[in-house]
């Protein structure tokens, strides 16, 4: 099972592949890091977590998702990988029209998730 993030100051969306298919799996609110870190601990050891891919943005977070797996890496002993999430924001926030406005902004970290997370599957194959 691989875990995508799609970290964000704010939120931080996550999604699951078991192979080639990816589900959006929600999101988390960015409390303290040693928090969040203890939270996405604790999910790798729910779905039986193999590696991580993390979104990484070309801007100014750029250097705040790097610190942030530095700090992951001593807690969790996996393999974890940068994806470039290069409109993977924008991308998540037209899969989700459909849905009503508190939904929606709710899914778009997930949806964001799941895109950086297929783009590594797809670039594996």
């Amino acid at each position: 099972m691989i875990l995508g993030i799609d970290f964000g100051l704010k939120n931080i969306g996550l999604a699951l592949s078991a192979g080639e298919l990816v589900e959006p799996l929600g999101h988390l609110k960015s409390l303290s890091l040693d928090k969040t870190i203890s939270r996405i601990n604790q999910l790798c050891q729910d779905h039986q977590i193999e590696k991580i891919v993390i979104g990484l943005p070309q801007g100014s977070l750029k250097l705040r998702i790097e610190q942030f797996t530095t700090q992951l890496k001593k807690v969790i002993n996996l393999p974890i990988i940068f994806q470039d999430e290069t409109l993977t924001s924008q991308e998540a926030v037209k899969k989700s029209l459909h849905q009503p406005l508190k939904k929606r902004q709710q899914s778009q970290h997930a949806i964001a998730a799941a895109l950086i997370l297929q783009a590594y599957l797809d670039s594996r194959f």
